[in-house]
C-alpha cells in the first residue's frame, strides 16, 4: 500500500481488496473459439494455416496467402455445466449453486484484401477474452460471488507483407473494448452475533485497452508452413463508484467510493505447423503460451475526498499456462473438408488457490468440424468443441468473517458450437 489511510478508509480498502481478490477476475479465459473454423481443430495449426481471413486473429501474416478479397462471418454459442456441490466443511447456509454457466452467444467478422503481390490488408472483430458466471443468488457461496463477467471485444486492423515464396510478416493494431460486471452478497451477521439480512455489492464498468498482434510465417518447402504469432498484453483500467446496499458503518463507507481496478489481458505466444501429407491429408500442431501470472496481479485503487487516491496490489496466485494441440484435415471430396483436433491446456491456478470465482483447471479439448464448398467462391463451416475440466475442488475462507466454502465442481465442462461462411471476390 502506498500510504496510510484514515481508519475508516483503511477498513473500506481492506474489505474491497478481499472482495476483489476473489471476485473481479472471475473466469478470465483466452478463447480459441471465436466463431471460426479454428474451433474444429482445437487451435492446432492456428498460426500457420492461413486458410481464410480469420487468420487475422491467429497470425496476421497469413493474409499474404489469401487471394483477392475474402470475408468470413461467424456465430457461436458457448454452454456447459458448472455446478458446485458443497460439503460438510462449509460454514455458510444456503442452497446449491445451480449451473453457473448460462449459454453465451458470440460472433466474429473478418475481411482481407490483396493489394498486390506483396501487400495485403484486413480487419477483424471478435471476442477472444472472457467468460461469465451466474450462480443462484442465495447459494452458500454468495459471499464469494453471485454473478460476474469479464469480456473483451477486439477490433483489429491489420497489414501483411510477403517478401518472397518463403517469408511473410504481419501486424495488427488491437483495440479491445473491455467489460466488467460483478455482484456479491455481504454478510451483515458475521460469526452469527446478529440476525440481519445480507447486504450486496455491485461493480461494473467498460473501458478501452490497446495492444498488437504480430506474426511471421516461414514456408521451407511446398505446402509446409511454420507460423509464429505474438499477441501483446492489453491493460484494462476499470473505474466505477461502488454500489453497496445494506445498513451499517462498514457498508456506508464503501458505498459510492470511486474505485479503480486494473488488470491485464495476458500476452500470448503461439508456434504452429501446417504439413500436407498428400492431396487429401494434412497434419497440424501448435504450442501456445499465455502470461496469466501478470493477469493475476491486480491493482485496487480507492479515491476518497479525505485521503486522496490510495492503492494496493493483490496477487491472486495465477501462473502462466501452456497448450499443446494436434490436429488433422482430410479433403474427403473436392467440396468437403473435415477437421479434427485434440488439445491439452495446463491450469492457471493450483488446486489450493482455486476459488468459485476462478474455477479454472487443466483441461482437455476435443473438436471436429466440416467445411463445405457451395461453389468456388463460397464456403460454409460448422464446428464443435468440448472442453473437459473434470472435478475441481475448492476450499476457501473469508479472512475477516471466517466464512468458509468447501466442496467441488463435479464433471465440469464447456462446449462450443460454431457456424460461419466465407465469401471470396
Amino acid at each position: 500500500m502506498r500510504s496510510r489511510l484514515p481508519g475508516k478508509y483503511a477498513l473500506s480498502l481492506t474489505l474491497l481488496s478481499v472482495y476483489y481478490a476473489q471476485q473481479a477476475s472471475a473466469g478470465g479465459l483466452m478463447l480459441y473459439e471465436i466463431g471460426t473454423d479454428n474451433a474444429g481443430l482445437a487451435n492446432a495449426g492456428a498460426a500457420a494455416r492461413a486458410q481464410g481471413p480469420s487468420t487475422i486473429a491467429s497470425n496476421p501474416a497469413g493474409m499474404s496467402y489469401l487471394k483477392g478479397t475474402q470475408i468470413t462471418g461467424g456465430l457461436q454459442v458457448l454452454y456447459g455445466d458448472l455446478t458446485f456441490d458443497r460439503d460438510n466443511a462449509s460454514s455458510v447456509s444456503g442452497s446449491g449453486s445451480g449451473n453457473g454457466l448460462d449459454p453465451i452467444p458470440g460472433g466474429s467478422f473478418f475481411i482481407s484484401h490483396e493489394l498486390d503481390d506483396y501487400w495485403s490488408v484486413g480487419f477483424g472483430t471478435y471476442g477472444d477474452f472472457g467468460l461469465a458466471y451466474d450462480y443462484d443468488n442465495d447459494w452458500s457461496g454468495r459471499y464469494f460471488v453471485q454473478n460476474a463477467s469479464i469480456a473483451g471485444l477486439s477490433l483489429v486492423p491489420s497489414v501483411a507483407y510477403r517478401f518472397n515464396d518463403q517469408w511473410s510478416v504481419g501486424v495488427g493494431v488491437k483495440a479491445m473494448y473491455g467489460m466488467l460486471q460483478a455482484q456479491t452478497a455481504i454478510d451483515r451477521s458475521p460469526f452469527g452475533f446478529t440476525d440481519r439480512g445480507d447486504g450486496q455489492l455491485k461493480y461494473e464498468d467498460t473501458v478501452w485497452g490497446y495492444g498488437a498482434n504480430v506474426g511471421v510465417i516461414y514456408a521451407p518447402g511446398a505446402g509446409t508452413r511454420i507460423g509464429l504469432a505474438y499477441t501483446s498484453q492489453v491493460d484494462l483500467d476499470f473505474e466505477d463508484r461502488l454500489n453497496v446496499k445494506g445498513n451499517g458503518p462498514a457498508l456506508e463507507r464503501l458505498n459510492g467510493l470511486k474505485t479503480d481496478l486494473s488488470t491485464q489481458v495476458p500476452q500470448t505466444l503461439t508456434l504452429s505447423l501446417y504439413q500436407p501429407l498428400d492431396q487429401q491429408w494434412a497434419l497440424l500442431a501448435s504450442v501456445n503460451w499465455q502470461d496469466w501470472s501478470e493477469f493475476g496481479e491486480i491493482e485496487v485503487q480507492v479515491d476518497t475526498s479525505i485521503a486522496g487516491a490510495q492503492s494496493t496490489t493483490i496477487d491472486t496466485q495465477y501462473k502462466d499456462t501452456w497448450q499443446l494441440a494436434l490436429g488433422a484435415q482430410y479433403q474427403a471430396t473436392t467440396q468437403l473438408l473435415w477437421n479434427v483436433g485434440l488439445a491439452y491446456d495446463s491450469s492457471a491456478v493450483s488446486d489450493s488457490d482455486r476459488t468459485v470465482t476462478i474455477p479454472m483447471a487443466e483441461s482437455w479439448r476435443i473438436a471436429t468440424g466440416a467445411t463445405y464448398a457451395l461453389d468456388k467462391d463460397t464456403d460454409v463451416n460448422v464446428s464443435w468443441a468440448m472442453i473437459w475440466l473434470g472435478d475441481m475442488t475448492v476450499d476457501q475462507s473469508k479472512s475477516i468473517s471466517g466464512n468458509r466454502l468447501s466442496g467441488q465442481f463435479d464433471n465440469a465442462w464447456i462446449q462450443a458450437v460454431t457456424g460461419n461462411m466465407t465469401w471470396r471476390f
